[in-house]
Order: C-alpha cells, then structure tokens, then sequence
C-alpha cells in the first residue's frame, strides 16, 4: 500500500481504536478494519476507503461526490462495496461519518 493508504489507516484506526472489538488485518492489498469477522471498511492505496454497507443503503450513497461502486482486481462489486475517494473523506469529520455507517449495517450480511 502506498503513503495515502497508509495515512488513512491511521486516521481510521485512531477514530475506532478505543472499540475493542474491531480487529485489523491486511486483505486483498487493503489494510482492512473488521467487526466480528465482517470488513467495515478499508484503506485502499491512493487514501481510497472501501466502505461496506447493505445494499439499499449503498445505492443511496451512491449519489454522493467521490463515491463509486468498489473495483477489486477485474470484478465490479455490487452496491454494498463502495469506493470513497480521499477528497470525500478529507477531514475527520467526514471519514467519521463513513465509519458511522459502515458500522449500522455493515456488519449485516450483503
């Protein structure tokens, strides 16, 4: 993973650290952050963050800027893998609001 990976794991693991129950790992070139044993999200390379929700909510955060369906390798993933681009999660403020809902219903099976 590249610096703008590594400096958005940082970020995430700063704002859930004090949650015990979240375990990190290294996945598919991501640095991924799971809840019992599902993926909230990830730091991809470039600063992206890969956010799981449910699908219904995944197609309404679609519509949001520098939000994109989830590319891994040569497979387009379904609504509940969304791509965030850095710009969309710049301050602590906005890359909170990506972990909030990665953790309402992340963690449901997609």
């Amino acid at each position: 993973m590249d610096a703008a990976g590594e400096e958005l794991a940082d970020r995430v693991r700063a704002l859930l650290g004090a949650d015990p129950e979240i375990e990190e790992r290294r996945m598919f070139g991501t640095r991924a952050f799971l809840l019992d044993g599902r993926i909230l999200v990830g730091a991809r390379k470039g600063g992206t963050l890969l956010v799981r929700v449910s699908e219904e909510h995944g197609a309404a955060l679609l519509v949001r800027p520098g939000v994109s369906v989830a590319v891994m390798g040569a497979k387009t993933m379904g609504p509940s893998w969304l791509d965030v681009e850095a710009s969309a999660a710049a301050d602590d403020a906005d890359l909170m609001f990506w972990l909030d809902a990665a953790r309402e219903d992340g963690s449901a099976p997609a």
